[in-house]
């Protein structure tokens, strides 16, 4: 493979973009890399992108469970730092499938991006996974005016950072937003560079080890603003290959299903693919709420066929919310979003 062009590469981190997801893209883009819709012999790609988040997305992934399915296509599986890269490798054509906050979902779903895909599953329902730590000394979030604060912009984090300020009576410019992704909010905060960060695991628990949690993503969802990550299919690729969105489904609703039977076999995976004990991957895990199929098409997330249910209402804050930062140009109606919800997809895969 020939080497990317330096100004290309920079480019793509300019986007937000890791170094290796830079690579990723650049041999797409340039004809090296994975052919969008077939492969050598002309079997079928799919292009996962997925995050070193502790739920079942790494159980399908560790134990081949889609590969196993759909022995026929090639799955590769393409690790990124944040929502806002897979936002920059879906619009580049480089993924079909894909994990991202609800957060950087709904951006995407927003003008200017309008990228054309569909949410399809929901990974998990964000809780203690996600949180604002401070260093010691500072005791509320009303004492981080003035402070410097990291985060991933774009992120459930981010949105669920802003959602804390104004419940502690602060707006983003009462502190110092600072955008960093997780492995440099880390050293940021080894540094003494920022004073607090909201981030998730498993960089949030380096973080806690010296530091005070002020909230969580738990605390802000009963406060009334939710988050969660989000399973997202291209809508050209779901057209083309139904059947391989199909299996998939149906290996994330497997998953699930055995995290919540055996949590120590789904946590030895977790713990395999983060590089962590299995008892830091298991606790990890028990931080986030998993869903079934069968409850994602109950009337409080995803729905059904003409019954599409309340995701479509919570991307539509978070949207008001983006549009109020300034996140995004406009806010989707809330029948554009319902539209965005892969309701038939999902019924299709029950049957």
């Amino acid at each position: 493979m020939s080497r990317p062009s330096p100004s290309r590469r920079t480019v793509l981190r300019g986007l937000g973009l890791g170094t290796a997801a830079a690579l990723t893209l650049t041999a797409t883009a340039c004809g090296t890399g994975a052919p969008d819709a077939s492969g050598a012999g002309g079997r079928v790609q799919v292009r996962i992108a997925y995050q070193a988040i502790p739920n079942a997305d790494l159980v399908v992934k560790h134990q081949r469970l889609l590969e196993k399915a759909v022995p026929d296509a090639d799955v590769r599986w393409v690790r990124f730092d944040s929502g806002a890269d897979v936002n920059t490798a879906v619009i580049s054509g480089a993924v079909d499938v894909a994990l991202a906050g609800s957060s950087p979902v709904t951006k995407g779903l927003s003008e200017p991006l309008d990228i054309p895909y569909k949410v399809a599953w929901i990974h998990d329902v964000i809780g203690d996974n996600e949180a604002l730590v401070a260093k010691k000394g500072i005791r509320s979030v009303k004492q981080l005016k003035g402070r410097k604060v990291a985060t991933p912009f774009g992120s459930t984090a981010h949105y669920s950072l802003l959602a804390a300020l104004e419940s502690a009576g602060l707006g983003a410019g009462d502190v110092r937003l600072v955008d960093l992704q997780p492995q440099d909010v880390l050293s940021a905060w080894q540094r003494g560079d920022v004073d607090a960060a909201y981030v998730w695991t498993p960089t949030l628990d380096e973080l806690a080890k010296d530091g005070r949690t002020l909230t969580t993503s738990r605390d802000v969802a009963e406060a009334g603003r939710p988050t969660a990550d989000l399973g997202v299919v291209t809508d050209a690729f779901a057209a083309k290959h139904p059947d391989i969105v199909t299996a998939w489904l149906r290996a994330q609703d497997r998953a699930v299903r055995l995290a919540r039977k055996d949590p120590d076999k789904a946590a030895a995976a977790i713990a395999a693919e983060l590089n962590v004990s299995p008892a830091q991957a298991k606790r990890q895990l028990s931080q986030l709420v998993l869903l079934t199929a069968d409850e994602q098409r109950g009337p409080e997330h995803l729905g059904t066929p003409g019954r599409p249910g309340k995701l479509a209402a919570h991307l539509h804050d978070a949207a008001r919310f983006l549009k109020d930062q300034k996140a995004v140009d406009a806010v989707p109606s809330q029948d554009a979003l319902r539209s965005a919800l892969a309701v038939r997809e999902l019924a299709d895969a029950a049957k």
